[in-house]
């Protein structure tokens, strides 16, 4: 009782009208929770895993409620994953005795190739489950959403630097399929993860560059 007592409060209007959508109460928390966790993962904070994580049991009750299937498995997985990158950021560099302390490296060439292939042949897969398995009105970025978002998300639990290029696609095709679904703040907020993301790849770019050599004398000291 008390668990559909809450879902209902969930589910209903926080914002009456928002450019002519009701928004829910998931809707805001999901806001502030994505929020919070993409700002968290561009300062390489450890707390964005488990904001993520809440972030993710939002978006489970408001996709489902929106008929977004792939999106809604996609979060479950995203969990999944967020209890993996937990702990490998904690354990940080394995050939240090030190915690937290993983560095940003580039995708290696057969991670990039395999990242491709995986989000083609993921989207084509999980778009034909869509269009024949369900009753979704956009299968195909549903589909690339949820594929490409797993291989963002491995990347981002290995601090491979160029998971934000893959974010920041991500957010572009999202924006106007959350727009089409009606879901009008949280279109509003994959623009500001649009805008975080790229805080994020500066920041990383900034921080990978603070930590390599600059100069001949110190790479020759091994500085």
């Amino acid at each position: 009782m008390m668990t559909m007592v809450l879902l209902d409060w969930m589910n209903s209007p926080a914002i009456p009208n928002l450019f002519g959508s009701p928004v829910s109460w998931i809707e805001v928390i999901g806001f502030v929770t994505g929020a919070a966790c993409v700002y968290g993962v561009a300062k390489q904070k450890l707390w964005n895993w488990p904001i993520g994580i809440l972030n993710n049991v939002a978006f489970i009750i408001l996709f489902l409620g929106a008929g977004l299937y792939g999106e809604t498995v996609l979060q479950v997985i995203f969990a999944a994953v967020a209890v993996y990158g937990w702990y490998n950021w904690i354990r940080g560099n394995a050939g240090t005795d030190s915690r937290n302390d993983l560095p940003i490296r580039d995708a290696s060439r057969k991670e990039i190739l395999v990242g491709i292939g995986a989000t083609a042949i993921g989207t084509a897969a999980v778009a034909m489950v869509l269009t024949h398995g369900t009753d979704s009105q956009v299968p195909w970025p549903d589909a690339f959403v949820l594929t490409a978002s797993l291989v963002a998300t491995y990347g981002q639990a290995k601090k491979i630097f160029q998971h934000w290029y893959v974010w920041i696609f991500i957010d572009v095709v999202s924006i106007p399929l959350y727009f089409s679904r009606g879901l009008t703040l949280t279109a509003i907020l994959y623009l500001g993860f649009l805008a975080l993301c790229v805080y994020g790849l500066i920041d990383w770019k900034r921080t990978r560059s603070a930590a390599t050599p600059s100069t001949p004398e110190a790479i020759k000291a091994g500085v």
